[in-house]
């Protein structure tokens, strides 16, 4: 096992329209075998993963983390006004973590580790080229009407009262005031619960040319998804990762008694408890040489 280096270095990835977001960067303590960008869930920021990015270090990979804009050390003092959207995250926000990746280490794989909404934007980064692998976690597609069972009973409530009342009373999400999701850019609340309610998410609201752009991704992908998920069903994981039409996606449905737990959820992945137990699950598919197009364990 390799070793890694105990602190996190925190970096500035400038965008192309002259913006900037916020970056950490944990290194191994040898040479990188690789590198592995984790990308965020919506609301959530990157401090959430440090401790996955940690263990990726010390397996080797210089993993980087990064709050998309509006979220996070990627936040101004007020969100009052600002503007961004999720397609901005993914051609700005994703690309510049993409191109920092491949600029600092040539030559080594590039691997994206996308939790739900990380692992929706694929089709929308303009450089995902560069990505050698993917494994996405608890990534389905937002529809409504496949969200989980748990969530489908409340989420009309959001999309059509909570949601556009909050954000025209405060100018963006207040979301961490609700306890729902977390503080949004209105932009990003706006784009995304018309994705939510469109049948196809976001190839349907986009648009041909997006739904186009998400079947011409060729990236093999690793979709990791869990039973108990409050969130996302098997249905809108395989509805999310049949967009990507040309990729071939091996699926792994894992249940709590699997790993000899109570409970994962949308979330738990990214706990320590599952050191030994799920983050090697992916670091050893994308160490692997080959990969069945959609295989796996039935949903």
């Amino acid at each position: 096992m390799h070793g890694a280096r105990e602190q996190a270095a925190r970096v500035s990835l400038a965008l192309d329209n002259g913006q900037a977001i916020a970056a950490h960067v944990y290194e191994p303590e040898g040479t990188p075998r690789a590198s592995a960008i984790v990308s965020c869930a919506m609301g959530v920021t990157q401090r959430f993963y440090s401790l996955f990015a940690q263990w990726l270090a010390s397996q080797g990979y210089r993993a980087i983390t990064f709050d998309y804009r509006g979220i996070g050390l990627s936040a101004p003092r007020s969100l009052r006004g600002f503007e961004v959207d999720v397609i901005g995250w993914a051609r700005q926000d994703c690309a510049a973590a993409i191109n920092y990746a491949r600029e600092k280490l040539p030559g080594k794989p590039l691997y994206w580790i996308g939790h739900s909404l990380g692992g929706q934007l694929l089709g929308l980064i303009p450089n995902r080229e560069q990505i050698d692998r993917v494994v996405t976690i608890a990534t389905g597609s937002g529809y409504w009407r496949q969200n989980s069972w748990r969530t489908k009973r409340i989420v009309w409530w959001l999309w059509f009262v909570v949601a556009p009342l909050a954000t025209k009373l405060f100018g963006y999400f207040p979301g961490k005031r609700i306890r729902k999701v977390g503080d949004l850019p209105k932009g990003v609340i706006a784009q995304w619960r018309r994705w939510c309610l469109t049948r196809d998410y976001v190839v349907g609201a986009e648009g041909e040319a997006v739904r186009a752009a998400y079947a011409s991704v060729r990236i093999p992908m690793l979709a990791l998804s869990f039973t108990d998920d409050e969130m996302m069903s098997a249905q809108a994981v395989r509805s999310m990762h049949a967009l990507y039409a040309a990729a071939p996606v091996e699926y792994r449905r894992i249940a709590p008694h699997d790993v000899g737990v109570p409970r994962i959820g949308h979330f738990g992945f990214f706990r320590p408890e599952f050191a030994q137990t799920l983050w090697p699950i992916a670091t050893e598919w994308l160490e692997r040489d080959g990969i069945e197009r959609r295989c796996g364990r039935d949903m």
